[in-house]
């Protein structure tokens, strides 16, 4: 499964930047106009809501597992999510923790 995270991490990453570069291509720089432009109709908006709840509860997860566990390496999964998306951090986080789960026996 270890394979499957990172290449889930792997798409997750490169697919939604592939977007969002072209996005910055032909609108410049500009973060607020693209989260202007996510918020472009009501459908759009709560797939914004849905996926920055998402983020949120992966964050406390990975927060909270990394103290209980002490395991800090997840915590790189946090920019990730937030910087280019749940579709990057969430299956990185589940590949770094399935290493430590191997190694631990936990």
């Amino acid at each position: 499964m270890r394979i499957v995270w990172l290449a889930l991490a792997i798409w997750g990453a490169v697919h939604p930047m592939s977007w969002f570069i072209a996005w910055f291509r032909e609108h410049g720089f500009d973060l607020m106009g693209m989260v202007d432009a996510w918020h472009t109709n009501a459908a759009t908006s709560g797939l914004v809501w849905d996926l920055t709840i998402a983020a949120v509860a992966l964050t406390v997860w990975i927060v909270w597992e990394c103290a209980t566990r002490r395991a800090w390496l997840g915590l790189i999964a946090i920019p990730a999510t937030f910087c280019i998306g749940v579709s990057c951090g969430l299956p990185l986080y589940l590949f770094l923790r399935s290493g430590r789960v191997a190694r631990d026996g936990m």
